[in-house]
């Protein structure tokens, strides 16, 4: 797990259909993968699978590498190549280039969103950080994070439930670390955007930091 990017290496099962913000990329050096992508079913060793896109896992054997990387840091194209060289190690990862938001009004609003996260957070609280009505807001999030505030809200919850889960915190634990309700609140949230419940998927994955 890196701040902007987290990568999976092992045998995945299949999922329910579901869409998340990162770009998601996955190589398998063995067997091919099988996905449903955007109602076509796809059968290849590398897959890439842009950002809010509905996908499920169909079938996969031995060992999947799997990069979810957040959009508003990645370009596309330095992905793509990435997963056309077959290298997605965490060395090469931390070699991809980062851009940085040009907008200070968007970095205010992430920044007063990720204070706010352990607890209700008001769109209308963000948008006064940002200096902008709450509709400017939704519009500036819309077309530069590619992504509605509510949804980011959520997604940015997630990663930290998955980072407290991960490093030893109960699921009812993350879940209340993270903002979210409850257990079952995270948990569906875990399932609406990664298609498995969280109880499921977490039990079995280590996990290692990465600078």
């Amino acid at each position: 797990m890196g701040r902007d990017h987290g990568l999976v290496l092992g045998e995945l099962g299949r999922t329910a259909p579901h869409a998340h913000y990162a770009h998601q990329l996955m190589f398998c050096p063995g067997a091919p993968i099988t996905v449903s992508l955007d109602g076509h079913v796809t059968t290849a060793h590398r897959l890439f699978i842009p950002s809010r896109h509905d996908h499920a896992i169909l079938e996969t054997e031995g060992e999947v590498w799997a990069l979810y990387a957040e959009p508003m840091i990645f370009d596309i194209q330095p992905l793509q190549q990435l997963l056309a060289d077959g290298d997605l190690s965490p060395q090469a990862l931390l070699r991809l280039p980062r851009r940085r938001l040009d907008d200070p009004r968007i970095e205010r609003a992430l920044a007063a969103l990720d204070q706010q996260l352990v607890g209700k957070v008001s769109a209308q609280a963000l948008a006064a950080a940002a200096h902008l009505s709450l509709s400017q807001l939704e519009r500036l999030f819309t077309d530069q994070l590619g992504v509605p505030i509510r949804r980011l809200v959520l997604w940015r919850r997630l990663r930290i439930a998955l980072q407290l889960a991960l490093t030893g915190s109960t699921l009812t634990e993350a879940a209340h670390g993270a903002g979210f309700a409850d257990s079952a609140h995270f948990s569906r949230t875990m399932k609406h955007l990664f298609g498995v419940t969280a109880g499921a998927s977490l039990r079995q994955l280590q996990v290692k930091f990465l600078t």
